[in-house]
């Protein structure tokens, strides 16, 4: 060992497992924040999802979740990752390769960070897999599941990748769009995608919309609680560090949730009367959600102002706009993700163009050319700088909703052509036990039913025109 090592304890001397330009604590914090993500996800969702909807689709609804996180994980590494953070193949898109799967790339040091590069490829996949199952909750209760099954792969690749590409890896919005952590790539997409998926695969049974209560609101709380506190790794991991912009990043995030938690419940109790614990949830997501593009770069102050307002347009959107406008009832988006994540999602890119503290901006973006918030623009004389800022912020929300609406359509309307997108009407009355056989609460001799016989119609139906045609006709 070199004398530079003599000082330093012998677990910290580099080696071939740990080179001299890795940092443990660093390393140690990134895989940290990654589980966390993925936590959010399974069991997180997967427990929210399970126990929000009516009892008959708890099994569906949960299992949508876990497929879409497993296959996401497979295009990620096969193409997805390197299609998204990859070198430039167009302005909006990178070139797929297999680069994810190599040893020497993973374990080769991520750009000017002191972590390996399998870090990120495995955060970032775990922003990829929850975007994707967010978008689910627009479409749970009627999505033939073969359906889904061939919508994740696709709208990961065709879609996701864009986004994260254009704001995130090496396309036009990197060095101007203001979006911390997701705010735009991850949330605003997964709402327009909802509801625009929701719009092609048709409303639930008629019954199921007008009467669809959670059929377990303890377990709900339970996997809303894995979403609120593994959004410490979801902002706490941007920085790719264990640095003060990560502190002050977990700690806005928080302070913002409970804010936007306790306004929901206010309007919730001024309006109807009623403390409910369905709307404290909504008013925790959208809290999560707001604050996400600019947890790290904004103020404790802006944190509270953010989660006031987290807490009381995506209300209105959701509780008096969507009952008013017939827009909204056209599209029977089912947990109402449109409001929790679009809505939120675009009020919190917009409000980190409004609050963003310009030294925060020079310490999260070192080489970006990122405006000065509009409040700040005003107070340092910089007006010119934080309007440009501001219509940066509109134009990438622009760009990533006008991208979400037409691509999804696209990949609704392919698939529509292979198998059906909405489940058939008898199953649709029946739930789990038609689409797979099996039943969340099966509590056979104990005064139920008896257990059915299990049911092997797995097969999707084939489209009419990929039919045989009669030849007696």
């Amino acid at each position: 060992m070199g004398e530079s090592n003599v000082w330093l304890p012998t677990g910290l001397w580099p080696d071939e497992a740990s080179p001299l330009w890795l940092n443990k604590g660093d390393n140690g914090w990134q895989l940290t924040a990654a589980a966390m993500v993925g936590l959010q996800s399974v069991p997180g969702l997967v427990i929210l999802y399970g126990s929000m909807v009516k009892k008959k689709w708890a099994v569906n609804s949960a299992f949508m979740a876990l497929y879409a996180f497993a296959s996401v994980l497979i295009c990620w590494v096969m193409w997805a990752y390197r299609m998204s953070f990859g070198t430039d193949m167009i302005p909006v898109l990178g070139k797929p390769d297999l680069k994810a799967m190599t040893e020497s790339y993973l374990l080769a040091r991520y750009k000017h960070e002191y972590i390996p590069t399998a870090d990120y490829v495995f955060y970032q996949f775990a922003f990829a897999a929850i975007t994707v199952i967010l978008l689910a909750g627009s479409l749970l209760g009627r999505m033939n599941f073969y359906a889904w099954m061939l919508f994740v792969p696709l709208w990961t690749t065709l879609s996701y990748t864009v986004g994260a590409y254009t704001i995130w890896g090496a396309g036009f919005l990197r060095d101007y769009v203001i979006d911390y952590a997701g705010g735009y790539v991850i949330h605003l997409s997964s709402g327009v995608a909802g509801f625009t998926a929701a719009y092609w695969v048709g409303p639930r049974h008629s019954h199921d919309r007008q009467h669809f209560p959670p059929n377990n609101i303890i377990n709900m709380l339970g996997g809303a609680g894995f979403l609120w506190m593994g959004w410490t790794g979801f902002n706490g991991g941007s920085p790719l560090a264990a640095s003060t912009i990560t502190s002050l990043a977990v700690l806005n995030t928080h302070i913002c949730t409970a804010t936007s938690l306790l306004v929901w419940l206010s309007l919730d109790m001024a309006v109807y009367l009623k403390s409910s614990v369905i709307g404290a949830v909504q008013g925790m997501i959208t809290g999560l959600v707001c604050i996400t593009p600019g947890a790290g770069i904004v103020d404790t102050w802006a944190a509270v102002l953010m989660g006031i307002l987290s807490g009381s347009v995506p209300w209105f959107t959701m509780m008096v706009l969507h009952k008013k406008s017939s827009f909204f009832q056209r599209v029977d988006d089912t947990l109402g993700v449109f409001h929790t994540h679009a809505v939120a999602g675009l009020l919190g890119g917009l409000l980190s163009g409004l609050f963003a503290n310009p030294r925060l901006l020079e310490m999260f973006y070192p080489t970006g050319k990122q405006g000065p918030g509009f409040i700040y623009g005003i107070l340092d004389g910089k007006l010119r700088h934080a309007l440009r800022q501001m219509g940066i912020q509109f134009a990438g929300a622009l760009f990533i909703t006008v991208w979400n609406v037409i691509v999804t359509s696209l990949i609704c309307i392919l698939i529509s052509r292979i198998i059906q997108l909405r489940m058939e009407e008898d199953d649709l009355e029946i739930g789990d036990d038609a689409v797979h056989g099996e039943e969340a609460y099966a509590l056979w001799g104990d005064g139920e039913r008896h257990p059915p016989p299990l049911r092997f119609r797995m097969t999707p139906r084939i489209p009419s025109f990929c039919r045989r045609p009669d030849r007696d006709h």
